[in-house]
């Protein structure tokens, strides 16, 4: 079954339709797949530099996880740990993502959110890679690979955006 279907299958399983209302209210399931078949909402601003430009401003590892979509070793950061109050930036280009009031102990090994920061921070995408069917998560200001978000978060949303934690900047309040 390619993703696509598998997708709709799951969304027709659970009996939703996607309704997403222009508001403060917190992402879905169904509003994620929407947007990785549907397309994302416009970033505030566009950052964009050739492969030459982010290997001259990241380590060699924070370009292969956040250029190349790369992954962490699982607990291999304190962050995951980590649950003082702050805000997240990309590590790339210092956009917002995520805030801490989201942020939980998934047990995963990887920092994990349950809301981006706001609607149109992070781009979702389709990912069938390593034969699993994932929806992958971006930066949706400069493209860099953060992690996955998946349906199995704490209530009320229900989501969990598992996030390399090298693909992050904590910054203060």
């Amino acid at each position: 079954m390619n993703v696509h279907k598998f997708i709709v299958q799951h969304v027709k399983n659970n009996g939703k339709r996607y309704n997403m209302k222009e508001t403060k209210d917190a992402l879905r399931w169904e509003d994620i797949l929407h947007f990785a078949l549907k397309g994302n909402p416009a970033p505030d601003i566009r950052v964009e530099k050739s492969n030459a430009e982010w290997q001259s401003v990241l380590s060699a590892e924070e370009f292969r996880i956040t250029r190349l979509k790369g992954t962490e070793m699982a607990f291999s950061s304190d962050m995951c740990h980590a649950f003082e109050a702050g805000k997240y930036s990309c590590a790339c280009c210092g956009e917002l993502l995520f805030d801490a009031h989201a942020k939980f102990d998934s047990g995963t090994g990887w920092p994990s959110f349950t809301q981006p920061a706001k609607l149109n921070a992070v781009s979702y995408h389709l990912d069938n890679s390593y034969g699993m069917r994932r929806v992958e998560t971006c930066c949706n200001t400069c493209g860099a690979h953060l992690g996955h978000v998946f349906p199995d978060g704490p209530d009320p949303e229900g989501l969990r955006y598992c996030i390399n934690a090298i693909s992050l900047r904590k910054i203060s309040t």
